[in-house]
């Protein structure tokens, strides 16, 4: 068995988008916001650090000196499974071009991590599902 299935990766990946907070409680007609494979990684370890320990990875970023991470597991399971399933997987993804981007850093706890800008754009992630009525009334945040 994966450990994408042992560990129910896809549920906690689910919960962790969940928690991404909506900047404009009216609602807007884009729906919910994306997140990039790094967010969604610092995210993911810290509510479910058991991920990163199994595949024996750190989070990411630039200057880690290692191939592998959480973050490009996370897209490339993702990316994968979006492709096959399509509109019924319930995770969207997209891309951030990186064209002009000369950096991008993201605080994981007290840590500040630069993302690695190579020669691809950057993956994006969000649930599929609608804003929920609590979303749009202005709680801001996810059920």
């Amino acid at each position: 068995m994966s450990v994408w299935a042992r560990l129910e990766v896809l549920d906690k990946v689910r919960a962790v988008l969940r928690t991404v907070p909506i900047a404009n409680p009216a609602g807007h007609h884009f729906g919910r916001p994306f997140i990039t494979a790094y967010q969604l990684a610092i995210k993911l370890d810290a509510a479910y650090s058991d991920v990163a320990k199994e595949l024996k990875v750190e989070i990411g970023g630039s200057g880690i000196g290692k191939h592998n991470s959480l973050a490009q597991y996370l897209a490339g399971q993702l990316t994968r499974r979006i492709g096959e399933e399509g509109a019924a997987y319930p995770v969207e993804g997209a891309f951030l071009s990186k064209e002009l981007l000369t950096s991008l850093r993201y605080a994981a706890g007290d840590k500040q991590i630069s993302g690695s800008l190579n020669g691809y754009d950057l993956s994006m992630f969000r649930l599929r599902t609608p804003l929920s009525r609590a979303e749009v009334d202005g709680s801001g945040q996810a059920p």
